[in-house]
């Protein structure tokens, strides 16, 4: 009957007996299984790809730091190392589609509070950081193992709604991943790690390219002093939470000066500890929060708001309009740019720095000391001077970033605080015929020990930072400048200034000589007696960790 069936052109049917013959095809035993196993693996596959995409990570707790480790399909195999807000290292450390990334955390500051109470937790912490990474990468491979079973299991319970299948959709999930680990393993390239990809800021590359260069020729050399930076960078806090506070009378305000962090990320567990430690009622940044004052960089003063008192901010010259707004989002901050405000029972008044100048190399009418940079830097301090006139009420505190403004302010505010120059400077100006109070400059160091260029000398830059003592008529009474050595160094040293006072009745009597403040017992001092003195400053050092007298 088939044999006679044509179509209109009389040609036989022969789709008719293809089309029969495949479907017989397809209702025989082998094609079914075929189909079956095709279906099982696409199904494993897709459950391992979203397990692992959902629970393929872990957290590494070292001292008081915490690393994020996690797993991703990828086309290619690689190592992604992410060093907020910095940038990241691209590897091309192994084949196969995975990717193993490594998220480099901030301190934790529940735990590095939890370490100094301990009297033995840095020491524990401090043996055991390369133990703990190695065991956050197998607690990362197993957990990887098991979420990727799960989807599969999973998945293959919603598709087929057969346990037997879902079972086998697991089995092939596990083969997967294990012969993905094997393949990473046995295709894995130390050497790689000399030739990185680095992406984020241009300004930055050198550094994190550097450091990854010489990790690569001596591994076993880091994880030692990894050792010894977790158990330095612990005894810091532990002894910036043992430094003296002033005895300073009822009333008084503490102010903490703080200038230059340029993106270095543990000047914020720094700058709280001390907040903490000195009963701190606002800080006060004199710039440069930044390096480009790109937008990426503006995740970095998210740590603004966790400090708990008012934040005082004036632009860097490193410090974009875009910084500025970053920092006034945060809870607690206050931008200034040329007006006059009240905070913590101080008149503050300040302006940012009038150049826009990251790259010295492309700014050139920045990059130097030239007539028309000082003429320019000069006018922001003049202004300033003129808004705080115009206020009708004097300023307690006048705040700018580079020195060079504070000539124009001399008599308008009897405290000017600057930054900039990335070392700390203290001066008076000289008094003049209009000028019966001259003014007190004092210029912060980089607290955030000018960021990744303070690791090109021989020595680190230290990370600096200023308490300022203010009385309840809003007079400087005295200030500790504290210094943590630089990166890697654990070396914490403060030297308190106390200012001397004027007579309170002067009179011809003949001059006393002024006291030298004694340490009490508890490591603080007391303030000389208001009697005849020189318009001078006393220091007094405090003993540092080691014992010998701290200096500046």
């Amino acid at each position: 009957m088939e044999d006679v069936t044509e179509e209109g052109d009389g040609k036989p049917a022969r789709r008719v007996r293809v089309w029969a013959a495949l479907k017989r095809a397809a209702k025989s035993r082998p094609t079914r299984r075929g189909g079956v196993l095709l279906s099982i693996l696409a199904v494993a596959l897709v459950g391992l790809v979203i397990g692992v995409l959902l629970g393929a990570r872990a957290q590494t707790d070292i001292g008081p730091f915490q690393a994020d480790l996690s797993l991703r399909p990828a086309t290619s195999g690689e190592t992604e190392v992410v060093v907020p807000p910095l940038g990241a290292l691209h590897i091309d450390s192994h084949d196969g589609p995975l990717r193993f990334t490594v998220r480099l955390g901030a301190l934790d500051q529940n735990r590095t509070q939890a370490l100094i109470t301990d009297p033995n937790g840095i020491t524990r912490a401090s043996q055991s950081v390369v133990d703990d990474l190695e065991n956050g990468i197998l607690r990362l491979g197993f957990r990887t193992v098991s979420v990727a079973v799960l989807g599969a299991v999973v998945l293959g319970l919603l598709v087929f709604r057969n346990t037997r299948r879902a079972a086998w959709c697991g089995g092939v999930a596990l083969v997967v991943t294990a012969g993905t680990f094997g393949l990473a393993a046995g295709t894995l390239r130390p050497d790689s790690i000399e030739q990185p990809r680095y992406e984020g800021l241009l300004v930055n590359a050198p550094a994190i390219v550097g450091d990854a260069r010489r990790i690569a020729q001596d591994y076993g050399k880091y994880a030692e002093q990894l050792k010894t930076i977790v158990a330095n960078v612990s005894r810091i806090y532990t002894t910036v939470n043992r430094l003296p506070i002033y005895g300073q009378t009822d009333g008084g305000i503490r102010i903490l000066h703080v200038s230059d962090l340029h993106l270095n990320p543990s000047a914020w567990p720094t700058i709280r500890t001390v907040v903490e430690q000195f009963d701190i009622d606002a800080v006060i940044d004199t710039g440069d929060i930044t390096d480009w004052g790109s937008e990426p960089e503006a995740t970095y003063v998210g740590s603004i708001s966790l400090l708990g008192v008012p934040y005082v901010y004036i632009r860097g010259n490193h410090d974009s309009a875009k910084t500025a707004a970053a920092v006034g989002r945060q809870r607690g901050a206050v931008v200034l740019e040329n007006r006059v405000t009240e905070v913590a029972g101080l008149r503050i008044a300040g302006i940012g720095d009038p150049r826009f100048t990251p790259d010295k190399e492309t700014s050139p009418a920045g990059s130097g000391r030239s007539k028309q940079v000082i003429e320019q830097v000069y006018d922001a301090g003049a202004q300033l001077a003129a808004t705080v006139k115009a206020s009708g009420k004097p300023a307690d505190v006048c705040l700018v970033h580079d020195p060079e403004s504070a000539p124009a302010l001399n008599g308008v505010c009897p405290t000017i605080l600057a930054g900039h120059i990335h070392h700390r400077e203290v001066r008076m100006l000289p008094p003049g015929p209009t000028i019966k109070n001259p003014s007190r400059v004092l210029v912060e160091g980089s607290t955030g020990g000018a960021g990744l260029r303070g690791l090109e000398g021989e020595q680190p830059t230290p990370l600096q930072m200023s308490v300022l003592y203010f009385d309840d008529a809003k007079t400087l009474q005295a200030y500790d400048d504290i210094q943590l050595g630089g990166t890697g160094q654990a070396q914490v040293t403060l030297n308190r200034t106390v200012i001397a006072r004027p007579p309170v009745n002067p009179t011809p009597t003949p001059t006393l000589p002024t006291p030298t403040p004694t340490p009490t017992p508890t490591g603080t001092s007391t303030p000389p007696a208001d009697i005849p003195a020189p318009p001078t400053e006393t220091a007094e050092p405090l003993s540092s960790p080691s014992g010998t007298p701290a200096g500046r």
